[in-house]
């Protein structure tokens, strides 16, 4: 029983509110309401930048592909041009 009571009375001293001379001026305040920003932001870039990843690889992926095929392409073009000019001279 007597555990309960301590209990109780811990809890009741802890959850009563209290006065509490301190005084949180505007510099302060505004200060604080700073470096929270500046970590809500820190935290939603870094988020934004993870989930973007697989989106820029992918997009990667793609442009390199099309380069490639459009540089086999090319290199085609090349090589039927210079049979045309054999051809021609030949």
């Amino acid at each position: 029983m007597k555990k309960i009571a301590i209990f109780v009375l811990f809890v009741v001293t802890v959850g009563a509110p209290g006065t509490a001379f301190a005084y949180v001026g505007p510099g302060a305040g505004l200060s604080l309401l700073g470096a929270l920003w500046a970590l809500v932001a820190a935290i939603a870039t870094a988020l934004i930048f993870v989930l973007a990843w697989p989106i820029r690889r992918m997009m990667r992926r793609r442009r390199a592909q099309s380069s490639t095929r459009a540089t086999d392409g090319q290199a085609t073009l090349n090589s039927d041009h210079e049979a045309r000019e054999k051809n021609r001279a030949g």
